[in-house]
């Protein structure tokens, strides 16, 4: 068996092309981003912070990586980000991710949650997070 190799780049790569590969998502927000630029307007989407613990068998690796994904929004009130946020576990939810290196296994939604910003009486985060199972090729 090979050594082991962490698909936390890979699959953050995957979510990253299917989210700026969909033109209903994109149209709905001005960007999805790894680092937000200066100049960014709401809405977007950022591919936030992951987490990965092994979930191998005797003979393959496997690897369980969370993203975290957060929809920003200006709009007064919480319907944009949640508009948003539900196209994202659309596309996301059940569906297949091709993924560098590893074989998809399962891309499970986990949870929602929506927060007030400090950052403005209008700014609306809505944090999402997706379990994503894989095994090394």
């Amino acid at each position: 068996m090979t050594a082991p190799v962490t698909p936390l780049g890979p699959v953050q790569a995957a979510i990253y092309q299917v989210l700026t590969g969909d033109v209903t998502l994109m149209g709905m927000v001005t960007g999805v981003y790894d680092a937000v630029p200066e100049t960014a307007g709401y809405p977007y989407v950022v591919i936030g912070e992951a987490m990965e613990v092994p979930a191998g068998a005797h003979d393959r690796y496997g690897r369980e990586t969370v993203e975290t994904l957060h929809v920003w929004s200006d709009y007064r009130g919480f319907a944009q980000s949640q508009q948003i946020a539900s196209r994202v576990v659309a596309l996301l939810d059940h569906q297949p991710l091709t993924i560098d290196g590893h074989h998809h296994v399962a891309t499970r939604y986990e949870f929602a949650q929506t927060l007030r910003d400090p950052a403005g009486p209008n700014v609306r985060h809505t944090v999402l997070r997706f379990r994503v199972l894989t095994e090394q090729v």
